[in-house]
């Protein structure tokens, strides 16, 4: 294996905050990866800045309608969340919907490529991580 590069061949893994300080190759502080079960939060950003940690209760009890898409009117068909859009829902309940999936989310990263954070996932918090263009609309609150 080249350790010059990064597995997979795409640099983009690396841009999340726990890559930063040993580059690629580094493990994240957590035991498992994004969505596995026993894989926790890491345990703090880069310098110490910031302790991460799961909401301490469940979400909302009501899932949201979805709001209608440019697609589900009839025009684009390239789903693209700006991450600017999504930024006033850093660390806020918030519903997501996938292409193929939707549930509640609690992020606390949001990158140019990425978001991170908590998933709902039987009746707790799992870590969690997807790609920005992978998510057709989200909403707040």
């Amino acid at each position: 294996m080249n350790h010059n590069q990064p597995p997979y061949g795409d640099a983009r893994i690396f841009n999340l905050p726990w890559f930063q300080d040993g580059g690629p190759g580094s493990v994240p502080p957590f035991g498992g990866p994004f969505g596995q079960p026993g894989g926790g939060p890491p345990s703090g950003f880069p310098g110490g800045q910031q302790q991460v940690s799961a909401p301490s209760s469940p979400p909302p009890s009501f899932t949201p309608q979805q709001p209608q898409t440019q697609q589900a009117q009839g025009g684009f068909g390239v789903f693209a969340v700006d991450p600017g859009a999504i930024q006033g829902c850093l660390f806020r309940f918030t519903y997501i919907w996938l292409r193929w999936d939707s549930f509640w989310f609690f992020p606390i990263f949001i990158g140019r490529r990425s978001i991170a954070g908590f998933r709902w996932q039987r009746n707790r918090w799992v870590y969690y991580g997807v790609d920005l263009d992978n998510i057709q609309s989200f909403q707040c609150y």
